[in-house]
């Protein structure tokens, strides 16, 4: 246990991805970051009377005797769609029931884009300049902070094993036998997870209903998730390593509204 808190608190951290740009998330990022690891393991007994696609994917991702990890940190690479694909790095500290701090660095043509993405003690922001110097967009205020919160439930499906934990509401899926819904209250709202599970147990999509502004609409609920793909197994925890992610997912608009690709590199949990 002790090596696994070592590990998180030397794990890349935002400065080291977005330089100055990220400060500020420095402190949220150690404000979040769970003091001392899980001790409570998994019990296969645990996901007992869970919905049928939930132990699926429960026993799938979790081997007996696990820590119920709090938290992940999840460094990643791949394109962000900023009106055109351009590559970026990442770093996600993820503490589904508390928040999250994403830092990455772009480039658009000579030009690095760096910043972050946060959600803390019920509010959002998000901070990005050029050469972490000429602003390029900060955002915060109550549409940023139910949007982040929509992401905060959504990305908790990167740390499985706090899907044991009373925060989450477990419903069937009528008709949909591989579907399976999760309800996570995040500040005044619910957010409804609708994940597909395959048949080994593997996560094949997650979805929800998410406060956004998708390529300038207007703010409003619209559909956000995206498809998950490969896995990779951190240590008793498997989860999957290729994710594409947008707004409008399971519609028409799909082609328009994804807007993310990426491949997970590291994930330690706390």
């Amino acid at each position: 246990m002790t090596t696994m808190t070592t590990l998180a608190r030397t794990a890349l951290m935002p400065a080291g991805i977005a330089g100055r740009a990220a400060r500020p998330a420095v402190v949220t990022w150690e404000r979040l970051l769970p003091p001392e690891p899980a001790r409570a393991v998994f019990d296969p007994g645990d996901v007992a009377g869970l919905p049928e696609p939930a132990k699926r994917w429960l026993t799938h991702a979790i081997t007996p005797g696990t820590p119920l990890a709090r938290a992940a940190i999840l460094e990643m690479e791949g394109r962000i769609r900023l009106q055109r694909w351009i590559p970026f790095r990442a770093v996600q500290l993820h503490v589904p029931s508390e928040g999250y701090v994403w830092a990455a660095r772009a480039r658009l043509g000579p030009l690095p884009i760096c910043g972050f993405d946060r959600y803390a003690e019920g509010a959002g922001e998000m901070h990005w300049s050029i050469l972490g110097r000429i602003p390029v967009m900060s955002a915060v205020g109550s549409d940023v902070t139910r949007s982040a919160a929509g992401r905060l439930a959504l990305d908790a499906v990167f740390v499985p094993t706090a899907f044991l934990t009373p925060a989450v509401v477990w419903r069937e899926n009528p008709g949909r036998s591989d579907w399976v819904f999760a309800d996570w209250t995040v500040g005044n709202e619910t957010h409804r997870l609708e994940i597909h599970v395959g048949l080994r147990g593997e996560l094949l999509s997650v979805c929800t209903t998410r406060w956004a502004n998708p390529n300038g609409r207007a703010w409003g609920l619209y559909p956000c998730g995206g498809t998950l793909g490969e896995e990779v197994d951190c240590g008793g925890i498997t989860i999957p390593s290729v994710i594409r992610a947008g707004y409008f997912f399971g519609t028409d608009g799909w082609d328009e509204g994804e807007f993310f690709r990426a491949r997970l590199t590291q994930a330690t949990f706390i």
